[in-house]
């Protein structure tokens, strides 16, 4: 009697839980509309790029979608898309119980919501407004009870032509016809089945399987074929179809850009930014980002300028110049000019071009000795030939210049000078103060033990260079060079970049260099750079053999560094100007930016070395010298003898260093892209800024 009792109780409690149940289902199926706009993300909200005023616009970044009727979708690939997302599709309510109650428990327990949403819910998600991404158990109810509605009151085929012209496919598309021209080259109604499997393969992780390599390619390929797997268990195609599919050749991956020229290396150095602070092609092409870069439009056509009027028509096409300059006190790149544009995959010659650094690497060896005890007096062999390791160094015209100090070292250039500085520094405090300046250890290390390190044999870009000099320009301090001020997302929340400033170098030291390579300019390799109302550092270069020509030089408030080379690694000549040295026009493109750069801009003053005007005159010793006309790198030289080495030798013996070969441009007339052919990006590091000085250069747009 009592265990009946316990029954009735019991389905009496499940009826009325039932009864509540239905009831609390129909006030919720009441009180949930279909909501009746359209959300942002269906209908586009692309990122702003702007210049580094926060007004100007570089450029728009919309989505990429072509809305098509759902007739134009061949079957085979609605039916692949289909059997990878949601097989039941056309039998089903909308809504899957299974998938659904396991993404609720994985919410509940704290584990990541997992998948299980049938198209009808994917499509409610990224279609109607009031659904948005958020993970939660309210947002999921929701969702089922639109989804129902939806199923009820629109055609299978009408949630399906929606879902198909939403959808992210990755490589910026956003729908299927789009997703069909950036992976295939073609309309959507001309795909194969292999295609069509591949386009729904990556709709499970589109950026990653974007353009796969190595094992993500081993990955996608596992999933495309169980895409085909799942279309033939379908019935949709026959296993014998499937099993002669051929993994379908993918088209090369095309930025989604539409700028050219300079404008467009400004937007792949931004995206490639942008891509290591965590924002991916989602956030870039729909997340309504606005992206403040660092670069001044004023500046950048000054760079172009400065290059494009100073060269001469008859410059031969395979000599390539790049121009980059950085701010000292924040390390923002406000210009550069990346050579002559051609098309989008091309490398730019600012960023990606790394070439030999020749005399400019000098500066660094000076630095690390004035660090390490060192004075401007110190006495170097500036004799020649020196033979070190059983190799001769010998400097420009075999000229001997006897003991110099470090001045008259860096003022003629001196090879053999800076050989025996490093050897008496030691060339593992030379690599540690060149690293500390921004100099990439990969560039760097290979060539560390090699005798001639000092004089520049490892190669680098022209935004690295001018990054390493702003460390003199900073009194010692460096700051990590980057093109992002900050990212704004659509809510307004804004992240500021303000980078880590590193010491590199004591302030003595910056300002004893500093001044050496002042008497470059006032007097010495580079006085074709001399600014006449401010005082300027810097230091020229030419690479053996003449393979590059650099000026690298400063004032206090911005840092510039000009390099020429050509894409097939042969000497540097220019009619009209014979052999190029750094004095010569790049020196000259220098001074022409910095002119209209600094015009406005109040003038400083370098720190006063050690000891001025109370020691040695460090400027004694220079003019015997001078009058001879001699230096390693910039004034016409006389003809080295033929049965003497090159003056920077670049393959050293064995017991010298590693094998000391530049880095070559390509070969070709038209150049691969950067990744290709010239590294890994200069501007990559594996922690980006975070803190440091404000600016101190102004805005010029």
């Amino acid at each position: 009697m009592r265990k009946r009792r316990v029954l009735r109780s019991a389905l009496i409690a499940l009826g009325a839980g039932i009864v509540a149940a239905v009831a609390l289902f129909a006030v919720a199926w009441a009180l949930t509309p279909i909501p009746e706009a359209a959300q942002k993300q269906a209908v586009a909200q692309g990122s702003v790029i702007y210049y580094r005023d926060g007004k100007t616009v570089l450029a728009k970044q919309g989505v990429n979608r072509k809305t098509v009727k759902l007739e134009r979708v061949p079957k085979h690939v609605r039916d692949a898309v289909i059997a990878a997302e949601n097989r039941s599709f056309y039998q089903d309510t909308g809504v899957s119980l299974r998938g659904t109650a396991r993404a609720i428990w994985s919410t509940v327990t704290g584990k990541q919501v997992q998948g299980g949403s049938t198209i009808t819910q994917q499509m409610v998600r990224n279609y109607y407004s009031g659904l948005d991404q958020e993970r939660s158990i309210g947002r999921k109810f929701k969702e089922i009870m639109v989804a129902l509605k939806v199923d009820q009151s629109k055609s299978k085929d009408w949630v399906l032509q929606q879902y198909l012209n939403t959808i992210y496919f990755g490589r910026g598309a956003w729908g299927v016809q789009a997703a069909s021209q950036a992976y295939f080259g073609k309309d959507v109604d001309k795909l194969s089945i292999a295609q069509g499997a591949y386009l729904a393969a990556v709709i499970q992780q589109p950026t990653r399987y974007a353009a796969p390599k190595g094992e993500v390619l081993t990955e996608v390929t596992g999933r495309w074929r169980w895409v085909l797997g799942a279309m033939a268990q379908m019935r949709a195609i026959t296993p014998e179809e499937a099993a002669e599919q051929r993994f379908p050749k993918l088209s090369a991956t095309k930025s989604t850009l539409t700028p050219k020229g300079q404008d467009n290396f400004m937007l792949v150095q931004v995206r490639a930014e942008l891509a290591r602070r965590g924002y991916d092609d989602e956030d870039i092409n729909q997340a309504g980002l606005k992206v403040t870069t660092t670069f001044d439009k004023g500046l950048m056509a000054a760079a172009e300028k400065a290059v494009t009027s100073t060269l001469p028509d008859s410059l031969p096409k395979k000599i390539r110049t790049g121009l980059a300059a950085v701010d000292p006190a924040t390390g923002e790149v406000l210009a550069f000019y990346g050579g002559r544009y051609k098309t989008s995959q091309q490398y730019d010659t600012a960023f990606s071009a790394k070439v030999q650094a020749g005399s400019t690497f000098k500066p660094y060896a000076l630095a690390a000795a004035l660090e390490n005890g060192y004075g401007l007096e110190t006495r170097v062999n500036g004799n020649s030939p020196m033979t070190v390791a059983s190799r001769p160094v010998e400097n420009s015209g075999g000229t001997s210049y006897g003991m110099v100090n470090l001045v008259t070292a860096t003022r003629n250039s001196i090879n053999t000078a800076f050989v025996d500085l490093g050897e008496k520094v030691g060339l593992d405090k030379v690599a540690e103060v060149a690293k500390a300046s921004g100099l990439p250890a990969a560039q760097i290390d290979p060539h560390k033990s090699a005798a001639t390190f000092p004089i520049g044999v490892a190669s680098l870009s022209a935004v690295q260079q001018a990054s390493g000099f702003g460390t003199f320009a900073a009194n010692g301090m460096h700051q990590e060079a980057h093109v992002i001020r900050s990212v704004t997302d659509a809510d307004g929340r804004t992240t500021e970049v303000v980078p880590t400033a590193r010491r590199a170098f004591s302030e003595q030291a910056a300002a004893d260099a500093t001044y050496a390579m002042t008497q470059v300019v006032e007097g010495g390799t580079g006085s074709a750079a001399r600014l006449w109302d401010r005082p300027v550092a810097g230091k020229t270069g030419t690479a053996d053999k003449s393979i590059a020509a650099w000026f690298a030089g400063f004032t206090p408030q911005l840092s510039t560094t000009v390099n020429m080379f050509r894409d097939d690694n042969k000497p540097v000549v220019v009619p009209g100007y014979g052999e190029m040295y750094g004095g010569a026009l790049p020196a000259r493109i220098w001074r022409a930016f910095m002119t209209e750069a600094m015009e406005g801009q109040p003038v400083k003053e370098f720190p006063d070395p050690s000891n001025r005007g109370y020691a040695e005159d460090y400027g004694d010793e220079e003019d015997q010298y001078w009058d001879e006309g001699e230096s390693d790198d910039d004034y016409p030289r006389r003809p080295e003898p033929t049965d003497t080495p090159p003056t920077e030798p670049t393959t050293p013996e064995p017991t010298v260093g590693p094998t000391e070969e530049p880095t070559e441009p390509p070969t070709s007339e038209e150049p691969p892209g950067p990744e290709e052919t010239r590294g890994p990006d200069p501007q990559s590091p594996d922690e980006l800024p975070s803190d440091g000085p404000a600016p101190l250069f102004g805005d010029r747009t």
